[in-house]
């Protein structure tokens, strides 16, 4: 069964281990589904607002400009044409969405490889966040330091539940450290740190987050 450090800010002494699940953290990594959760994680943080006016939307335009016949020039039926400068654009870019579907168990199949992913680097610490009586960022660095060295610590991924706001405030100023609440952490967040650092009740919510799901459930 796998296992993490606990960090508490000022504690001494040898350093104690918690026991992390083993059927979420203790998973086989799977590449090809981790990177299909990434890709629908990206893409529905997408905006998708970009947008073109067609020669319908372009105002004007609405008098033919000159006669059909005997003026010498091409015929034109309106300056809104596409071939007209300040006309409509062709097939241009339109305000859309680029999320697409990614099933509930292949969601929480995805999330358990990259929490294993940590667990089998040793990347991923317990922290106890009820030793932050007030917000301080010094108490933070302080903890931070005192786990490993900054090159192979940052960048640093920070996950707590809302009840923990003066950690929480601890750590969102320090340089390279995200902090996110247990509920909307995804796996390309997970991906993109290299440290880990949950406090004990969003471990147990990330863990429920991985369970596998009931009969019916996509």
């Amino acid at each position: 069964m796998p296992d993490a450090q606990l960090l508490s800010p000022g504690a001494a002494g040898a350093a104690k281990k918690v026991k992390l699940d083993d059927g979420a953290f203790g998973a086989r990594f799977n590449g090809p589904l981790v990177h299909q959760s990434v890709r629908a994680e990206q893409a529905a943080r997408r905006r998708g607002t970009a947008s073109t006016k067609t020669r319908g939307k372009v105002s004007g335009g609405g008098a033919k400009p000159w006669r059909q016949k005997g003026t010498g020039r091409a015929r034109a039926g309106s300056s809104r044409s596409p071939v007209w400068t300040g006309g409509g654009t062709v097939f241009g870019p339109q305000p859309r969405s680029f999320t697409f579907k990614v099933n509930r168990k292949e969601q929480r199949a995805a999330l358990r490889s990259a929490l294993s992913l940590h667990a089998g680097r040793g990347s991923i610490a317990i922290l106890d966040a009820s030793a932050f009586a007030e917000p301080k960022t010094s108490q933070a660095a302080d903890l931070l330091d005192d786990w490993r060295s900054p090159h192979e610590l940052l960048p640093v991924l920070v996950v707590l539940v809302p009840e923990e706001s003066h950690a929480a405030l601890s750590f969102r100023n320090l340089n390279r450290v995200a902090v996110l609440s247990a509920e909307s952490v995804g796996v390309s967040d997970l991906l993109a740190a290299a440290t880990l650092l949950i406090s004990e009740p969003a471990l147990q919510a990330l863990t429920a987050r991985t369970a596998k799901p009931s009969r019916g459930e996509d």
